[in-house]
């Protein structure tokens, strides 16, 4: 396949961070902080965004964000982000969060949210992002899901 300076693969997004959770992160009951993941869930989609345009971005948005485990101190946390729908100059992000204790191995899904940045030429101003090929029936499906969550989220403005 070849590709064309104004598109890129969705591989070529992909992006994972990894981090200890310490007490200065969590509450007194040992649980982290909610807004503490957000902020992680925050910057590892505009990584994948970044890499993707190769530009600044910007977040406009984020969907809703529900925790299914507590994730506590000692819990190493894994995101793993993927640009999963591109617009004109809006990018949406797929981020994934996993808890592991690291002792054990042991690994579980804690949430998935969906983020939306908007990417900034040199002078600050939203500039067009590379068109995005999906390489898979999967990240097809993926694409179109975005594209409808971007359409749902511009009607209620």
């Amino acid at each position: 396949m070849s590709i064309r300076p104004n598109e890129k693969t969705v591989r070529s997004s992909r992006t994972s961070l990894a981090q200890l959770m310490q007490p200065n992160q969590a509450n007194l009951l040992g649980n982290v902080h909610g807004g503490w993941i957000m902020k992680l869930v925050d910057e590892t989609g505009a990584l994948a965004c970044i890499r993707h345009s190769q530009r600044r971005v910007v977040t406009v948005a984020v969907d809703q964000m529900t925790f299914k485990h507590p994730i506590r101190i000692g819990d190493l946390v894994l995101l793993e982000a993927e640009v999963s729908w591109v617009g004109n100059t809006s990018l949406e992000a797929e981020v994934n969060v996993y808890a592991e204790n690291p002792a054990t191995g042991e690994r579980w899904h804690t949430n998935t949210a969906y983020l939306v940045y908007v990417a900034l030429d040199d002078s600050g101003r939203p500039t067009k992002v590379p068109y995005l090929i999906a390489e898979s029936e999967e990240e097809q499906q993926r694409f179109e899901e975005g594209k409808a969550r971007q359409e749902r989220r511009l009607k209620s403005q």
